[in-house]
């Protein structure tokens, strides 16, 4: 088998080189010193029909109303040490609260 040298590479090589020049906009005589600048990113974001949903009855339901009196009065009781905290209450509400989820 014999091989002719005539400093060409092969065809598919050479398209593979003029593909990647050719991405690049390279052209013999340019200014090569600057960098070559990327294209921007586009990048997207498509919700499902669920996360849709899920957006609508956030925006429904909205931040909840803060008791501004409760949380002063709670402060105040804080603040000259007659805030009591019932043992049994807590417990109770965390049962009602694990029962209600485990459903």
């Amino acid at each position: 088998m014999t091989t002719k040298i005539d400093g060409a590479p092969p065809p598919a090589v050479r398209t593979a080189e003029l593909a990647a020049a050719g991405a690049a906009q390279v052209r013999s005589g340019e200014d090569r010193s600057q960098p070559v600048a990327a294209a921007p990113a586009s990048d997207s974001v498509r919700l499902t029909g669920e996360a849709e949903g899920l957006q609508a009855m956030q925006r429904e339901l909205g931040a909840p109303g803060i008791d501004l009196a409760r949380v002063n009065e709670i402060r105040s009781a804080l603040a000259d040490g007659s805030y009591r905290v019932d043992p049994q209450q807590i417990a109770s509400r965390m049962l009602a609260l694990e029962s209600e989820l485990g459903q």
